[in-house]
């Protein structure tokens, strides 16, 4: 299993107490596919920037369709671009394959608030392993679950506002991240997905101010 898979069935499970954003989601997925790509050394990191290295031959199809969508010319994209551009509804991209590979069963009632159609994770060594992983508070998988909304508030939000532990699971004080890529790649996650609540929030904004404009009319 990969750390997006991981991450998917822990936003599915619905045991790290909130529903998925589909949006977070994605972009947390595209950078848990960095940080795997950079765990075989298909990628290393020159700054920010992702740079394709020569890693093994990578067997997760959707693995394999990251590596050949990276950018192979200098001077290569950044890892908060490679977010945005590949993060594109990504969650409906791994929902459909693990429904094709047979990892999801369709039920009566919904169980998944960011998929229409009432779908739900079967039993597997695949599911047990992300809940194991999970369980034991995985510094990488509790970092980009925490970035996606799925557990707590994203990392920078945390920081501002830490005795606000209302419906989080116990865990330690934050994710010990000790490799600098790594961390890197989470730091632009968090920041992708704090951006795109900015931007929800700024359209609600301008939304309702636009509904008061026409009532006075």
């Amino acid at each position: 299993m990969t750390t997006p898979r991981d991450l998917l069935i822990v936003a599915m499970d619905g045991e790290s107490g909130r529903p998925a954003d589909r949006g977070s989601l994605s972009l947390a997925l595209a950078g848990a596919e960095v940080i795997d790509l950079l765990g075989v050394r298909a990628v290393e990191l020159d700054g920010d920037r992702i740079v394709p290295g020569g890693g093994p031959s990578l067997e997760d199809p959707l693995l394999r369709e990251a590596e050949s969508a990276l950018t192979h010319q200098k001077p290569y994209e950044s890892v908060e671009d490679w977010l945005w551009r590949r993060g594109r509804d990504l969650s409906s991209a791994y929902l459909t394959a693990f429904e094709t590979e047979g990892g999801l069963t369709r039920q009566r009632r919904r169980l998944v608030s960011f998929r229409a159609g009432d779908v739900a994770l079967v039993d597997s060594p695949a599911r047990r392993g992300a809940v194991d992983r999970w369980e034991s508070h995985e510094p990488v998988l509790v970092a980009l679950a925490t970035a996606a909304g799925l557990y707590g508030e994203p990392l920078g939000e945390a920081a501002e506002d830490s005795t606000d532990t209302t419906d989080a699971p116990d865990a330690p004080d934050g994710p010990d991240i000790t490799d600098d890529a790594v961390a890197t790649v989470l730091a632009a996650v968090n920041d992708a997905v704090m951006e795109l609540e900015a931007v929800r929030q700024r359209r609600s904004i301008e939304d309702a101010a636009f509904d008061n404009i026409w009532r006075g009319f």
